[in-house]
């Protein structure tokens, strides 16, 4: 069984056991995550239940693994023949969730 959840903005196939890497939240390790978000659901005999936008009463069950900064990303401004130039950054929060359970 998979699903296809929405979570930071962004869209993830999710299966039990798979781990993914959100944006954005800030849960202690071991905190239990429910994302009610879910765009797709695919069953093992092949059926597929869709949602308009979302499947109704489905959930997906995650656990907090860990959390990190992500890469680092430069921004630069620049306008020629003006001495002008700005060098700016941010890094990520980045939440590693592993996926424990689909519910319908």
């Amino acid at each position: 069984m998979f699903a296809i959840i929405q979570a930071s903005g962004r869209q993830f196939r999710v299966e039990p056991g798979a781990v993914i890497e959100i944006s954005g939240h800030a849960n202690d390790t071991g905190t239990e995550l429910t994302f009610d978000q879910v765009l797709l659901v695919g069953k093992d005999a092949g059926e597929t239940m869709a949602g308009a936008p979302f499947v109704s009463g489905a959930k997906v069950l995650g656990v907090v693994d860990s959390q990190k900064r992500g890469v680092k990303v430069r921004i630069f401004k620049k306008k020629r023949r003006k001495q002008y130039r700005r060098t700016k950054g941010h890094r990520d929060h980045i939440t590693r969730v592993r996926i424990t359970d689909i519910q319908l």
